[in-house]
């Protein structure tokens, strides 16, 4: 049944459906008991996309409320949920409400990365599963904190990393495995991307459509200004440290995932290096135009390189991504991923595009293509809250993940250093200045808890 249709049934096939603000749906009838209730927090243009195509992609999944501080987009958001589904959602500027919601099993957090961790973290204590954009978190103490969250309250907590459930990423990964590439030497990855010169605005009042208390959450409270948070659009929020980590966390997070993933998952690397700053425009945002990060492993090192100073490079298109007889122009591909074995060489993309090992001659010698991994991603979410299997994304490798985004900006930030790690402990050998950023710090009022 589809989901229009199973909604539209009223009191034929569902028990205490009413609209609105007050949208309840009881108890499922016989026959619904595998029912899943959503609710959204953070609803700008990728969490409302993401949820619907979940509803539309699985069977039985229904959106109860969605939450937001911006109330234009939480209007918006429901608005368009009606559009598609014939009902209203309820709507709330507290994600406590939802919470303390029973009917609720699972929340979808798509807020910018600073309200993701202490968002996470409260639904696990109420009982709820989760969903998590990426990149996970601002500092590497909060998302090991989700990690123990998870575990303690026995919750399915997915990353919105949603090339772990891409297939590509399972053929790339067998196909190193078998020793075909042969021994890894390095292995290089590409976050380039177009941008402009960024000069924050003047400060002005509030506006009405924005709780900037509640935006701000966790962050220092600062006076508002335009240049941060947009009233439709997405904001310029990821030039600054308090609520983001730039292009390395909001691009370089999929493809170092997706790294990891096909490398089989290796533990944190044994030192990170940074380099970066503003020579492209000059801009005054606190993220970097342009960086570079290098991180040692046992073997091999990973490198980062990137930001918004090469309009030139292209993602993959549209075609490309869920065509899985296409492949990229590797040359020109802003999010390529390169791993150089002994035997060959294999270009990765993200988002579909597939791979492909060249050898001597420029031979192709191996490939498999893929299409975008989206409803693969959240169909293997609503599986596992069936299921009560771990997800694909699940928390414990993708807080690795997001610990290279972290321990990369951190580097950079104490003065573009070369920073060694522990990785049994998660800290920083040496550098007070740097495992206090890896510790971060919290607002009162939403603090991190220390013990979850």
């Amino acid at each position: 049944m589809y989901r229009r249709e199973f909604l539209r049934a009223g009191v034929a096939g569902v028990a205490g459906i009413t609209l609105g603000n007050g949208l309840s749906f009881g108890k499922p009838l016989a026959g619904a008991n595998d029912r899943i209730v959503l609710a959204l927090i953070g609803c700008g243009g990728r969490g409302t996309d993401c949820i619907i195509n979940c509803c539309k992609t699985n069977d039985q999944v229904v959106i109860k409320t969605v939450c937001d501080v911006n109330r234009s987009k939480l209007a918006q958001a429901a608005e368009r949920i009606e559009k598609e589904f014939g009902y209203r959602p309820g709507t709330t500027e507290e994600m406590r409400r939802i919470f303390d919601d029973k009917e609720v099993d699972a929340v979808w957090i798509a807020t910018p990365e600073h309200w993701h961790m202490l968002a996470a973290i409260w639904a696990c204590q109420a009982g709820k599963d989760v969903y998590v954009e990426k990149n996970l978190s601002v500092n590497i103490f909060e998302s090991r904190q989700l990690v123990e969250a998870a575990a303690k309250y026995n919750r399915i907590v997915q990353a919105g990393l949603q090339n772990r459930s891409a297939s590509q990423g399972f053929s790339a990964r067998e196909y190193i495995q078998s020793g075909k590439l042969g021994k890894i030497v390095t292995v290089k990855t590409y976050f380039m991307l177009g941008g402009n010169k960024f000069t924050e605005a003047p400060e002005t009042p509030v506006p009405a459509w924005l709780d900037w208390d509640k935006w701000l959450g966790p962050a220092p409270y600062r006076p508002y200004s335009p240049s941060i948070v947009s009233e439709y659009g997405r904001g310029g929020w990821q030039n600054y440290w308090a609520y983001s980590g730039g292009e390395l966390d909001d691009e370089a997070s999929h493809t170092l995932d997706f790294t990891r993933m096909v490398l089989g998952d290796p533990p944190h690397p044994k030192s990170v290096y940074s380099w970066g700053g503003h020579y492209a425009y000059g801009g005054t945002g606190e993220t970097p135009e342009f960086q570079t990060v290098t991180f040692e492993f046992d073997e091999y090192v990973i490198t980062a390189d990137g930001g918004t100073s090469c309009g030139y490079m292209q993602k993959a298109s549209g075609e490309i991504r869920n065509d899985p007889k296409r492949f990229p122009n590797w040359r020109n591909y802003s999010a390529r991923v390169e791993i150089y074995g002994t035997e060959g060489l294999m270009y990765l993309a993200r988002h579909g595009g597939g791979w492909q090992v060249i050898g001597a001659n420029d031979k192709i010698v191996a490939e498999d293509g893929a299409v975008f991994p989206d409803n693969a991603h959240q169909k293997n979410f609503i599986d596992c809250l069936r299921s009560r299997k771990k997800p694909n994304g699940d928390i414990e490798e993708c807080h690795r993940s997001a610990t290279l985004v972290n321990m990369g900006n951190i580097a950079y930030r104490v003065g573009n250093k070369h920073l060694s790690f522990d990785g049994k402990t998660e800290q920083f050998i040496g550098d007070k200045q740097a495992n206090a950023l890896a510790r971060g710090t919290s607002r009162k009022g939403y603090e991190i808890p220390e013990k979850v």
